[in-house]
């Protein structure tokens, strides 16, 4: 009995294989019942090679997003951009104090010659130190109209600008606002590759982007990466913030570069990063097109930027201030103090009094405020309405001109 069963076994052992084999290799020539992979009534079955039916591609699971077309390269929106991407060089002046007094010494200059750290070059004029690329900025106007950020060509002697193309050549400060920490600058060539300006309102947390400059020197530079966030502020680096937050590489050079769609357009310009050791750590702060369309227009037409003014310190409503101050909800900017002889003081604004709305625009918080009264324009009067000892009123503030702040 246990031989029958041995022999039984061996038996299908061999019958799988020739069918499994068979099924493999020509399956046409098995029944139709025993034929793997055949296509079930009533569905599609494209030939094949060998006359064997390829399987049917199931539909789409309900609730499935339609696949997206690949494209598999930014080449083309990052060769729209570049040749509008430019290298900033500078010379700045260095005053005989801050000069090491062993820079004059006639021995450390036989051995060490224009080699000396902040030495004098071959060619170069008292107190000057040699051009070093600090950064980058976007030509925004065929006519040599470039925007870089303010730090980049603050306490510039000399600047130069290097196109893609290799050609070089000197420019000018136009206008600087350090508020925003912009900056245009003008070189005196023509027909430049202007960059295209885009929506910044359309921009959405999860859009591919570029990132182009000179990060380091190297030359310039494409990295990618998304936008991790929009509308970023409270940072402490400049008085309006209102960054676009993203992923994309920024190491120090690319400031004043340009951050661009998959199309090629100029959708913010590079400005800082947050890194504990100096390089890229995937958290870069670009300003919002739509800002620097704002800004640039006023430094080409007059130099600076006019903003309207109150005269008032302020900070946002927590909910223990708002309870304190009878206010329902959150909303709104509380003054802490009052510039002693400006346009609050002269409106009748005080101390402890909690804005909530400008022109009938609700305040969502102190930088909502400041944005809206820079806005304003100066000499025109605004209608505010505050919250004072738990009672709403209006007051009418005739708007000041906001003050040019320097940077350090």
């Amino acid at each position: 009995m246990q031989r029958m069963w041995l022999l039984f076994a061996q038996a299908v052992t061999v019958t799988l294989g020739v069918w499994f084999v068979a099924a493999l290799l020509r399956p046409d020539l098995l029944p139709a019942a025993l034929q793997p992979w055949r296509a079930a009534p009533g569905a599609s079955a494209t030939p094949a090679t060998g006359g064997a039916s390829a399987p049917a591609v199931p539909a789409p699971a309900a609730g499935m997003l339609p696949a997206l077309p690949a494209t598999g390269s930014y080449a083309e929106a990052a060769g729209r951009a570049m040749p509008s991407v430019v290298n900033i060089y500078t010379t700045a002046r260095v005053s005989p104090r801050e000069r090491n007094p062993m820079l004059e010494d006639p021995f450390f200059q036989f051995f060490f010659g224009d080699r000396a750290p902040g030495g004098r070059g071959r060619g170069e004029g008292e107190g000057r130190q040699r051009p070093a690329s600090l950064g980058s900025g976007v030509i925004v106007n065929a006519g040599g109209f470039i925007v870089t950020n303010a730090h980049v060509v603050d306490s510039a002697a000399q600047i130069e600008i290097a196109l893609s193309d290799g050609r070089r050549a000197p420019a000018t400060v136009v206008g600087s606002d350090p508020d925003t920490d912009l900056a245009v600058i003008k070189a005196d060539l023509g027909n430049l590759p202007a960059i295209g300006i885009g929506d910044t309102s359309k921009v959405r947390v999860g859009d591919v982007v570029l990132a182009i400059g000179n990060p380091f020197g190297v030359g310039q530079t494409v990295t990618m990466g998304i936008v991790s966030a929009l509308g970023r502020n409270q940072l402490g680096v400049s008085a309006f913030e209102n960054f676009v937050q993203t992923d994309a590489a920024i190491n120090p050079g690319n400031s004043g570069g340009a951050l661009i769609d998959t199309q090629g357009n100029l959708i913010g310009i590079n400005t800082l990063i947050f890194s504990r050791s100096g390089g890229s750590q995937g958290i870069g702060f670009a300003i919002p097109a739509e800002t620097v369309r704002q800004v640039m227009e006023q430094l080409i037409a007059s130099g600076q930027v006019v903003r309207g003014w109150l005269g008032v310190e302020t900070q946002d409503l927590t909910r223990t201030l708002a309870e304190s101050f009878g206010i329902g909800a959150t909303g709104g900017a509380l003054v802490a103090g009052v510039v002693r002889g400006g346009p609050a003081e002269g409106g009748g604004m005080r101390p402890g009094d909690v804005v909530v709305a400008i022109e009938g625009k609700p305040v969502g918080d102190a930088s909502a405020l400041l944005n809206t009264v820079a806005a304003l324009k100066p000499g025109s009067n605004a209608a505010i309405t505050l919250v004072r000892e738990r009672k709403e009123l209006k007051v009418t503030v005739k708007v000041g001109t906001r003050p040019v702040r320097r940077r350090s």
